[in-house]
Formats: structure tokens, C-alpha cells, sequence
């Protein structure tokens, strides 16, 4: 049975929940591996501090892609990868924040990504966890990403990363590309919302619009790289990294800040929207309020007269007269029009 048979043979990854891994060297196809090749490989690894070890291109390095809804994901990394304990504290901790540390050797990265079916809503947001050294590359998450899946597809289209970081580098490019997807999206829909706005038929609802903008904050909170790490990191890099690495992962933490300030603009223009809409709602009901403040008041004299007349006690004016009727009616009137002067001349002021 072949490798990608194995692997389909089991639901969310193999039997230790390995959803896919590669062999990668520079200049050379990707060529997939199983967990028992890949305990295999790693121990025949040469041990010791990483600033010591020979170059990665020698032998290539792993990439081992985990399903952690799988009960023995954890337990393999735990048992082959030799990871920090940092990394398994990052699994369990519950900040999703994206952020970039260095634990002695060892690169821990959280990264923050989108479902396949995302249609701006929050909760289709997920996480991906990331350990890296000279030789090793684990990427662990609960849900199918789309980061992970178009990295998938350009190894096995030969795009082979030429070291751990950079394809850490790709996964921060890739997650870039799906964050300035999104904001392309959202800007179309603010298009489409401002030019209704102009022609004046919006019909569209505060609501809808905050809860874009409420998205945007999240997606700015989440996968917005933290500073403060990737400045701590990029300051005193792991003696294993290479100069061309460091200065990748400053290019792709530069394309963030591009994309984040993108969407602060875009949070500035729902607010003005919500604004406008808001002042047209206000209008729209001080018009109303006018209308029933102008009907209340031609209606009135009506109210007072017939209230006066309706009274069932003697003395009543007019109760005998032929044309007493009429008579009221014309008084009606000119009090009717007097009230509708009144009240149109301070509505036109």
C-alpha cells in the first residue's frame, strides 16, 4: 500500500493522526513519508546543540502535518519530534493570538487561518501550531485550513521550501494571501454599500455593517502577529538560522503590517457608514415626527369643538339655530387653517 493509500485508509490522518508529511531537500521533489518512516529518520538524526549539527540541506528536513483531534497526534510528537515543552504548553493555552517565540533552538509559532467554506463569519476562524528546528517542521491543527492546504499543494507541485523557516515563511506568506482575500472581499461589499449610499436607495442595516466591522477587529486581533515576539526573534535569531531566513520572515511581517493598516482603513469607513445610515434613520424619523406633530395639530380644533359641543348640559350654542351647523364648520375651518400655518411655517424654518 502506498503512502497516500495509508493515509486515506484512515479518517484525519493515519494511525498517529499524520495527515500528510514530506521529506524536503533544496532542489529536489517532496517525497512523502509515514510516521514510522519519519520516527525512523529522526533518530537516525545526529544529536547535539543545533549551531553544531551539519547544514539541513545536507539530509533535508520534515514536515509533519497533524490532525489534533486525533488521540495519538499529541503522544507521537511527544514521543519522536523532541520538541520544548513550550510547544505542548502553546497547545493547551488558550490564546490564539498569532505570535512568533524562541524557545532555545526551537521556533514555536501560532498561527491563525480560515475554514474552507469561510463566509465572514468569526467563528470560522481556526488555529495552527508550529514547531521548528534545523531538521523538523510540525504543524498540528483541529480543523482543515487553507494555509496548510495550498502549502500541501505546492510541494506536491515541486515548490520545495530550502529550509525550515522558509516554508514557516510560506505559511506566514500564504496566511497574508487568505487575510488581503478577505479584506478584497469586504472592501467590495463596503464598494457596493457607499455607491447605494450616493444613489440613495441603501437599504442596509447598522447591524450588518457592525458586524463587519466586529470582524475585522477579530481578524486584526487574531492573525495580526505579535510585535513584540517577532521583534525579540528577528533581534537574536537561533544561531541556526540563516541571514536570507531572518530577513523572509522581516519581508513577511512587513506584508502584514501592509495588510493590518488596510484594515484600520477599512474599520474607519464602516464606521463613517455607520454614522451616515445612523443620521438617515434620525431623519427619516424627525420627518415622521413632523407629520404626526402637524396631523395632531390640524386635528385639534376639531377635538376641542366637538369635545365643547358633545356635552351633554343645557346651554348648548347654536342647538336650536337652523344654520348652526355650518357655522361651526367655517369656524372649524379657519381655526384648521390658522393651525396648519403655524405648524408649516416652523416645519419650513
Amino acid at each position: 500500500m502506498s503512502v497516500p493509500e495509508a493515509l486515506a485508509s484512515h479518517y484525519g490522518g493515519d494511525a498517529a493522526g499524520l495527515i500528510c508529511g514530506y521529506l524536503l531537500r533544496d532542489g529536489q521533489t517532496a517525497e512523502s513519508i509515514d510516521t514510522a518512516r519519519a520516527a525512523q529518520w529522526l533518530a537516525s538524526q545526529p544529536q547535539g546543540p543545533a549551531d553544531a549539527l551539519p547544514p539541513a540541506d545536507e539530509g533535508g528536513f520534515l514536515w509533519l502535518h497533524f490532525n489534533l483531534s486525533h488521540a495519538q497526534a499529541v503522544r507521537w510528537v511527544e514521543r519522536h519530534a523532541g520538541l520544548p515543552p513550550a510547544f505542548f504548553e502553546a497547545l493547551n493555552d488558550g490564546s490564539h493570538s498569532t505570535r512568533i517565540e524562541r524557545d532555545d533552538d526551537t521556533l514555536i509559532a501560532v498561527l491563525n487561518d480560515v475554514h474552507f467554506d469561510f463566509a465572514f463569519e468569526p467563528k470560522d476562524l481556526a488555529t495552527l501550531w508550529i514547531g521548528v528546528t534545523p531538521r523538523l517542521v510540525i504543524t498540528a491543527r483541529t480543523q482543515p485550513l487553507r494555509s496548510v492546504d495550498a502549502l500541501r499543494t505546492a510541494v506536491r507541485e515541486g515548490d520545495c521550501p530550502r529550509s525550515s523557516v522558509a516554508l514557516l515563511e510560506q505559511l506566514m506568506r500564504t496566511q497574508a494571501d487568505v487575510l488581503v482575500g478577505i479584506v478584497r472581499g469586504v472592501t467590495q461589499r463596503i464598494d457596493g454599500i457607499e455607491d447605494e449610499l450616493l444613489a440613495g436607495r441603501l437599504d442596509y442595516k447598522r447591524a450588518r455593517l457592525g458586524q463587519l466591522r466586529r470582524l475585522l477587529v477579530r481578524l486584526q486581533r487574531l492573525l495580526a502577529p505579535e510585535p513584540a515576539a517577532l521583534f525579540r526573534l528577528l533581534q537574536r535569531p537561533p544561531a541556526w538560522m540563516a541571514e536570507d531566513d531572518a530577513q523572509e520572515l522581516r519581508d513577511a511581517s512587513e506584508e502584514f503590517s501592509v495588510v493590518l493598516r488596510d484594515m484600520q482603513g477599512l474599520q474607519e469607513r464602516i464606521k463613517l457608514l455607520q454614522e451616515e445610515v445612523a443620521a438617515n434613520v434620525q431623519e427619516d424619523n424627525s420627518r415622521s415626527l413632523f407629520v404626526l406633530t402637524v396631523v395632531t395639530v390640524l386635528a385639534l380644533p376639531i377635538n376641542i369643538l366637538t369635545g365643547l359641543f358633545g356635552m351633554n348640559v343645557g346651554g348648548v350654542p347654536m342647538a336650536d339655530a337652523p344654520h348652526g351647523f355650518w357655522v361651526i364648520v367655517v369656524v372649524l375651518a379657519v381655526f384648521t387653517a390658522v393651525a396648519a400655518w403655524l405648524a408649516l411655517r416652523r416645519g419650513g424654518d
